[in-house]
């Protein structure tokens, strides 16, 4: 038997020479050029950056090519802290804490708990389309918007109701603390349009049982904040981090026996 292979073709493109960056340069030391005597950020030395400003500036820093003002560092900063561990309730932290407790390489932990974090259902997996979703909205009425998708959806039987990209249910209810923190982030100057149209759509939504979820809140204020909406999902992934890393870890140096053990009866199989 003869395979028929298709014919090899010249992709005709010509590949740099080296790569380039506009966010890091490097200033290479006079005495080895593999090592760098200084550092820059967008232009910005990093030791001078280390010493002036605070982490969420140089991370808005990377992703947007210059400093943040007083009032999007503040608004970032109180996502981050508000968002920095899901809860042991989060499938990413069992994970997490799964890893910890069977005794998996440490530097296995995080990885292993952010791929988790990666769903499409609330998580950063639909972040981006929850940003996109804020800005096509954001000159429609939240009430309107609302009825309309309503309108066009029914509540699941058993799963929870996701109407839109970061807005549904958690448990079949309104999640109470993403509520407060939208609340909190919306009394702060830096606060966007996003943010407030959000609010106002969670708002309408709320004799649902439905409202804001985690994606929800993060994507309003990546979106006020200008981020492009593929950034979205790692930058989500990155703030949910800490507390990931440090659920695992609590769990590192406990005996299997620290976690419940499922039984039989528990464990559904589907035919």
């Amino acid at each position: 038997m003869t395979r028929k292979h298709d014919e090899v073709r010249s992709r005709n493109e010509t590949f740099v020479e080296r790569v380039t960056t506009r966010i890091w340069e490097e200033q290479p030391s006079s005495d080895n050029p593999y090592l760098a005597e200084s550092l820059r950020c967008h232009g910005y030395d990093l030791i001078e950056l280390a010493e002036k400003r605070s982490f969420t500036d140089v991370l808005y820093l990377l992703f947007r090519g210059e400093l943040p003002s007083k009032e999007q560092s503040q608004i970032l900063q109180t996502l981050m802290i508000g968002l920095s561990s899901p809860g042991p309730r989060h499938p990413a932290t069992r994970a997490a804490m799964n890893t910890g407790i069977g005794k998996t390489d440490p530097l296995h932990i995080l990885p292993i708990s952010l791929m988790t974090l990666g769903g499409t259902v609330s998580d950063a997996g639909v972040i981006e389309e929850a940003i996109r979703f804020l800005r096509k909205q954001r000159r429609a009425d939240p009430e309107t918007v609302a009825t309309e998708l309503l309108a066009e959806s029914s509540r699941p039987e058993q799963e929870d109701w996701i109407l839109a990209p970061g807005f549904g249910s958690l448990y079949g209810e309104v999640d109470p603390f993403c509520n407060k923190l939208a609340n909190t982030l919306l009394e702060f100057p830096g606060a966007g349009q996003a943010l407030q149209w959000g609010s106002e759509f969670a708002a309408s939504l709320k004799g649902q049982n439905l409202g804001w979820l985690r994606a929800g809140v993060a994507a309003a204020v990546f979106s006020d904040l200008g981020f492009h909406p593929r950034t979205g999902g790692g930058l989500y992934q990155l703030i949910n981090a800490p507390g990931l890393l440090a659920q695992g870890l609590e769990m590192a140096n406990k005996p299997i026996t620290a976690m419940p053990f499922i039984k039989d009866e528990n464990y559904i199989i589907e035919r």
